[in-house]
C-alpha cells in the first residue's frame, strides 16, 4: 500500500507539472536603430527615398540625426511629416525659397529666408515636441569643435547646421559662430551612438560638387574643396556605423531641386539594396548592456541662436 501511495503521489505530481505553463525565457529586446543623414543641398532629397524604403519594410527608427539638408529631412520626419508629404514638397522647393543673394564679409548668400521657410515645413517648433529623439549637427567656426543640438528651437539649430561656409552667413550662438555640420559630423553617426542607438545606418551623398567640365564660379571652387575634404574624412565616421549607403547622385547639381523625383528614387534603391542586411539586425537582435550605453558622455547644445551680424 505504501508503494501504491507513493506511485499515486508521483503520478499526481507529474500531472500537475504538465499542467504548469512552461517557463518563458524573456525575449531579447530588438536593437535600437538610428539613422544618420548627411548633407548635399538638393541631393539630400535622396534621404526621402531612404525613409520610404525603411517605412515600406517596417524598419522602426528610434533615433534620427542629420547634418545640413539631412537635418532638415530628419527634423521633418521626427515632426511627423509623412514621406508622401515630403515627396510632394520636394517637387515644389527651389533654391530661392530659402536663400537670397547678398553682399557680406561672411558669405554671398543670406539665410534670412531659412527661418520662415523651415517654420512652414515643421509642425513642431522645438526638439521637445518631436515624436522621436533628434540630433542636429553644426560646427564651431573658431575651434572646429562639433556642436550637437538636441533641445530648444528646431529652426535655430537647423539654420546653424545649414550655414555652408562661403555661401551662407555663419550663425551666432551667444557669441559663438557656427557653420555647417559637415566639418565636424559629415554624417552624424557618433551622436546617434551617444544617444543610445545599438545599430546605425549612415546615408552619405558622395558626389563631387562639380563635374569634369570644371568650376563655373567661386561657389563651385568652394564646394569642390569641401567635397574632397569630406571624402578624405569618411574613415573618421564610417567606422562608427554598422552600415553605410551611398545613393547615386553623381551629375546632379547642388541646386537641382527639380530633379527631386529621381533623387528620391535613387535613395530608395540604395536602401532596398541593403534591406536583407537590415532585416538580420531585427531577426537576431544583440543585447547591449545598459552600462555600455550609459558610458557615452554627451552634452547637447541648447543655447538660442541668432544670425551673425544681427
Amino acid at each position: 500500500m505504501n508503494k501504491l501511495g507513493k506511485l499515486v503521489k508521483s503520478v499526481r505530481a507529474f500531472k500537475e507539472g504538465l499542467a504548469q505553463p512552461p517557463a518563458v525565457t524573456p525575449a531579447l529586446p530588438r536593437p535600437r536603430f538610428g539613422l544618420a543623414m548627411g548633407g548635399g543641398f538638393a541631393r539630400g532629397m535622396a534621404h526621402v527615398g531612404v525613409l520610404k524604403a525603411l517605412e515600406d519594410e517596417g524598419i522602426p527608427i528610434d533615433y534620427i540625426a542629420g547634418t545640413s539638408v539631412g537635418a532638415v529631412i530628419a527634423a521633418m520626419y521626427a515632426s511627423g511629416v509623412s514621406v508622401k508629404e515630403m515627396t510632394e514638397l520636394a517637387a515644389l522647393v527651389r533654391f530661392k525659397d530659402f536663400a537670397r543673394w547678398t553682399v557680406s564679409r561672411f558669405g554671398f548668400c543670406s539665410n534670412d529666408r531659412m527661418g520662415p521657410f523651415l517654420a512652414k515645413l515643421l509642425p513642431c517648433k522645438t526638439f521637445e515636441e518631436l515624436r522621436m529623439p533628434l540630433a542636429v549637427a553644426a560646427t564651431d567656426f573658431i575651434t572646429g569643435d562639433p556642436v550637437v543640438f538636441q533641445s530648444g528651437s528646431l529652426v535655430d539649430a537647423i539654420r546653424a547646421s545649414c550655414a555652408y561656409p562661403g555661401m551662407f552667413l555663419p550663425v551666432n550662438v551667444n557669441g559663438r559662430l557656427l557653420v555647417d555640420g559637415l566639418l565636424a559630423h559629415p554624417v552624424p553617426v557618433v551622436p546617434l551612438r551617444q544617444m543610445g542607438a545599438d545599430r546605425v545606418l549612415g546615408v552619405y551623398l558622395s558626389a563631387h560638387w562639380v563635374n569634369v567640365g570644371g568650376p563655373k564660379h567661386v561657389f563651385d571652387v568652394i564646394g569642390q574643396c569641401f567635397s574632397i575634404a569630406q571624402a578624405k574624412m569618411c574613415q573618421l565616421w564610417k567606422g562608427e556605423a554598422d552600415l553605410v549607403i551611398e545613393p547615386l547622385v553623381d551629375g546632379i547639381g547642388y541646386d537641382a531641386f527639380e530633379r527631386s523625383p529621381e533623387l528620391i528614387a535613387s535613395g530608395e534603391r540604395a536602401a532596398q539594396a541593403v534591406m536583407p542586411e537590415l532585416r538580420k539586425w531585427f531577426e537576431a537582435p544583440v543585447a547591449v548592456p545598459a552600462k555600455a550605453r550609459a558610458s557615452a558622455k554627451f552634452t547637447p547644445a541648447t543655447a538660442p541662436v541668432a544670425p551673425a551680424g544681427s
